[in-house]
């Protein structure tokens, strides 16, 4: 129990400390005497910084990660009202982070017509992923999963992890797919830029590489298929290509109509 408390108020405090910086950031230094010369040479425009952070939104995220960290709660209602897959329904879930959780409700169009579920949740790691498995996939019924994920472990969004660890996770996704008679599908990262702003420091290129190729191998060496988004985004220095992202992370609706009849193309190979 005093572990437990422990972790909570450590969890805590890694939200509470980046705010009491940029509450002690926002303080305004005395502006010292410039001398006329000074005064009369050109302004130079400061660069721009990061908007200040509500306390209380923060403060709230905080407590509804503490009281349900993989979010299990964001799609618990929506999955009791899936009704068991029909008989010749070829029913496909998504799984992901915001790449899947933006198809379709803020860009691109994900697949009108199709018996596909989305169950991407923004921000999220493997290891939440892998949590919510079993609820927002297996359960309901799927004849396939197509797996995006990994770009957030690498940002160390939940913590500081290797690439092993991230493969760890997919792994013990696609067991539990196969397990339960679902077939698969493992998407590679797609790439990023910093075209637009930057992503390549939280997100190093080489990074994304080494595990796609890992993704790649893992998949033909077990009978799963694997969807290679990334070689159709990259441009000639093997960055997200500007026109198919809005902030050099996330596809926008040029780059979901890219990976749409690739993700189709891979899920007619799995369901073969």
């Amino acid at each position: 129990m005093k572990l437990r408390i422990t972790r909570y108020f450590g969890t805590i405090l890694l939200f509470l400390l980046p705010l009491v910086g940029a509450r002690c950031q926002s303080v305004p230094a005395p502006v010292p005497a410039q001398s006329p010369a000074a005064a009369s040479a050109p302004t130079q425009t400061a660069p721009a910084t990061a908007p200040a952070v509500d306390p209380v939104v923060a403060l709230q995220r905080a407590q509804r990660i503490l009281q349900d960290w993989p979010n299990l709660g964001r799609y618990h209602d929506a999955d009791m009202k899936v009704p068991p897959p029909g008989p010749d329904e070829n029913r496909v879930v998504f799984m992901g982070d915001s790449i899947t959780d933006n198809w379709g409700s803020r860009y691109g169009k994900f697949f009108p017509g199709e018996p596909y579920i989305n169950r991407g949740i923004s921000g999220q790691t493997t290891p939440q992923m892998l949590v919510r498995f079993w609820p927002d996939v297996i359960a309901l019924g799927p004849k396939v999963v197509v797996i995006l994920a990994g770009i957030n472990d690498i940002a160390g969004n939940t913590g500081p992890t290797t690439l092993d660890a991230i493969e760890d996770n997919l792994q013990a996704m696609t067991q539990l797919a196969r397990s339960s008679g679902v077939r698969v599908v493992l998407a590679s990262l797609l790439p990023v830029c910093d075209y637009i702003q930057p992503q390549t420091t939280r997100h190093p290129p080489e990074k994304i590489v080494e595990l796609n190729q890992w993704i790649k191998d893992y998949a033909t060496e077990n009978g799963y298929v694997y969807l290679d988004y990334y070689s159709a985004m990259i441009d000639g220095q093997r960055m997200f290509r500007k026109e198919l992202t809005f902030d050099g992370l996330h596809p926008n609706d040029a780059g979901y109509a890219v990976m749409a009849p690739l993700a189709e193309k891979a899920i007619a190979q799995a369901l073969q």
